[in-house]
C-alpha cells in the first residue's frame, strides 16, 4: 500500500515537474518573441525602404505631352481636344497625337504625337517636373496646363505600372468600343503577377508566432495525455 502511494506521489511529482518545465519553456519563447519585437520593427522599416526603392525602380509609364508657350493657348487646346473627341467621335489618344504634331513646340516629341516614351522608368524624362507629373496625375485624362522651365504642358498618361495606391489594378487606357472616345481603364494582362516584396519582416514574425502557438498547444496536449494515462 505504501509502495503504491509512493509510486503515485512520484508520478505526480514527475507530472508537476514536466508541467513546470513546459511552462518555463513556453515563457522563455514568449520572452524571446517580446525581446525581438523592436528588432522586427527595425527590420520592417528596412524592408519597407527596400520595397519603396524597388517600386520606384519598377514604375513605368506611357505618356504624351504637348508643349505650348502660355497657359491660355494650353487651356484652349485642351478644350479643342475634348470637343473634337465628342463631335467627331474620335479616340482621345488619336486627337491628342494629332494636336501634338500640329501645335507642340517640343521638336523631340511632336513628330511622334508627343510621345515621351512607352513604359519608360521614372527619371527617364529630362524635365523633372514633367517626369514627376507622369507618376502623379490622373491616369487616362488630358491634364494641365502646368508650367515648367520649358513652357506650358498638357499631359496624357495612357499606362502606368506599379503605382497601385494611385491607380489600383486598372492601369491601362483602351478604347473598348467605337463610341468610347475617352477610353476605359482596364487591367493589363501582366498585372496578375504577385508582388516581389510583401512585408518580409511581418511574414517572419507571423511564422514565429505560429510555431510558438503550435508548441504551446503541443505541451497542453501532452499534459492532457499524461493525465488520461
Amino acid at each position: 500500500m505504501m509502495k503504491n502511494q509512493a509510486s503515485c506521489d512520484s508520478v505526480h511529482d514527475r507530472g508537476q515537474l514536466q508541467q513546470s518545465s513546459s511552462l518555463r519553456y513556453s515563457m522563455m519563447i514568449l520572452l524571446f518573441l517580446l525581446s525581438i519585437h523592436d528588432s522586427f520593427a527595425f527590420l520592417n522599416d528596412v524592408f519597407q525602404k527596400v520595397q519603396n526603392d524597388f517600386s520606384a525602380l519598377t514604375r513605368r509609364v506611357t505618356a504624351r505631352h504637348i508643349l505650348v508657350s502660355n497657359t491660355e493657348i494650353a487651356t484652349a487646346l485642351k478644350q479643342k481636344i475634348r470637343t473634337e473627341c465628342i463631335d467627331q467621335q474620335r479616340y482621345v489618344v488619336d486627337v491628342f497625337e494629332e494636336a501634338a504634331v500640329k501645335y507642340s513646340r517640343d521638336d523631340t516629341t511632336n513628330f511622334r504625337g508627343g510621345l515621351l516614351g512607352t513604359l519608360v522608368p521614372q527619371g527617364y524624362c529630362v524635365c523633372r517636373t514633367l517626369d514627376r507629373a507622369c507618376f502623379e496625375v490622373s491616369l487616362g485624362q488630358v491634364v494641365g496646363p502646368f508650367e515648367t522651365e520649358y513652357g506650358h504642358h498638357l499631359l496624357l498618361v495612357t499606362e502606368r505600372t506599379n503605382c497601385r495606391k494611385l491607380d489600383g489594378d486598372k492601369t491601362l487606357l483602351m478604347q473598348t468600343r467605337g463610341d468610347d472616345v475617352f477610353g476605359t481603364l482596364v487591367v493589363p494582362p501582366t498585372s496578375n503577377s504577385p508582388d516581389v516584396l510583401r512585408n518580409p519582416a511581418q511574414m517572419v514574425l507571423d511564422q514565429l508566432t505560429f510555431w510558438f502557438v503550435v508548441m504551446i498547444a503541443g505541451g497542453i496536449v501532452a499534459e492532457l495525455a499524461e493525465k488520461i494515462v
